[in-house]
C-alpha cells in the first residue's frame, strides 16, 4: 500500500533538493553523498521487492527504502515546517519540483536507505537473497510444500523467513494460521499437503483482503496527521494483537507467547 500511495504522488516529478538529517539511516554514504546522487534526479519508476520501496531514478541511480518497524513517508504542502506540523523523528527530507516536501520520520530509528547503480540492483544482496512474492507464481502450493519439507523450523517462523516468501510480516502470518486452523508452533516439515494447499489458499487471501480494505497502517504520506497504526485491516483481525479476547469462531481466549522474538497470537481449540 505505501508503494501504491508514492507511486501515484512521486510518479514524474523531480528531487531538487535532498537532506539526510540521520546519517545512519544511509550507512554506507555520508549525508553530502546522498544528497549528491539524489539531487536533480526524475522519478521514473517507483516499485518494491518485499519490503524494500525501490524508486529508479533517471539519473541511473536506484533508491532504495526498507521502513522496518515504524519507517514513514510523509508529503508536507510549500513552505510547511515538520516540527510545526507536529512530525517527530524526521531523519531526511525530500523537496519536489512542485515545492512539496516528502519527509521520512521513523520513531524507532530502525529504517534503512540505499542509493545504488540501476544498473547493479540485481548485485544488492538484501533483494538477491528475498524469496518470492505471495502473488507470484513462483509462490506456489508445491513451492511451499519443497519449503517446509526441508526446514525444522515451526510454520509461524518459516512464513516470517523472508528467504522464503516476503511480505507476510508477524500480522498476516498469525492471521493466514488462524484462517487455516494451523498451530503456529508446529513444525513445517510436519505438516500434511492438505493442510499446506489450505494454508497457502489463506495467505493469499488474508493479503488480498488486506489490500482491498487498506492493509493494517495508515499509508497514505497525504495522511500527515493521521495515527500511524490505524489502518482498515485492523476491524478484521481474528487473533492478532487480541489476547484475552474471545476467539470469533469459537469463543475461547485467544491466546499469545513470544516465537523468534515476536508475539504470536493463536486459538488454541481452532488451532490444531
Amino acid at each position: 500500500m505505501v508503494v501504491r500511495h508514492l507511486r501515484r504522488l512521486l510518479a514524474g516529478r523531480r528531487i531538487e533538493q535532498a537532506r539526510l538529517l540521520r546519517p545512519r539511516l544511509v550507512p554506507d554514504l555520508t549525508p553530502r553523498q546522498f544528497a549528491l546522487r539524489l539531487r536533480g534526479a526524475g522519478i521514473d519508476k517507483v516499485g518494491r521487492r518485499g519490503k524494500h520501496i525501490v524508486i529508479e531514478l533517471g539519473n541511473g541511480w536506484t533508491w532504495i527504502t526498507h521502513l522496518r518497524m515504524s519507517g514513514r513517508f510523509q508529503l508536507l504542502e510549500a513552505g510547511l515546517d515538520p516540527k510545526a506540523e507536529g512530525i517527530r523523528f524526521t531523519h531526511a527530507t525530500f523537496r519536489l519540483d512542485d515545492e512539496r516536501q516528502l519527509i521520512f520520520s521513523d520513531q524507532r530509528h530502525f529504517g534503512l536507505m540505499m542509493v545504488v547503480e540501476t544498473a547493479r540492483l540485481g548485485e544488492v544482496a538484501s533483494l538477491r537473497e528475498l524469496g518470492p512474492e505471495p502473488f507470484d507464481a513462483d509462490f506456489s502450493c508445491d513451492y511451499l510444500e519443497s519449503r517446509c519439507r526441508e526446514s525444522r523450523q515451526a510454520i509461524k517462523l518459516l512464513l516470517l523467513d523472508q528467504s522464503k516468501v516476503v511480505g507476510l510480516g508477524n500480522i498476516y502470518a498469525a492471521e493466514a494460521l488462524f484462517r487455516a486452523g494451523i498451530d503456529p508452533r508446529l513444525a513445517a516439515g510436519g505438516l500434511t499437503r492438505r493442510r499446506l494447499v489450505r494454508l497457502h489458499r489463506e495467505i493469499v487471501e488474508v493479503l488480498r483482503e488486506a489490500i482491498e480494505v487498506g492493509s493494517t497502517l495508515n499509508t497514505d504520506p497525504q495522511e500527515v496527521y493521521g495515527r500511524y497504526g490505524n489502518g482498515a485491516f485492523e476491524d478484521n483481525w481474528r487473533v492478532y494483537d487480541r489476547e484475552g479476547e474471545p476467539c470469533r469462531k469459537c469463543g475461547e481466549l485467544v491466546r499469545r507467547f513470544t516465537q523468534g522474538g515476536r508475539s504470536t497470537y493463536f486459538c488454541e481449540v481452532c488451532q490444531r
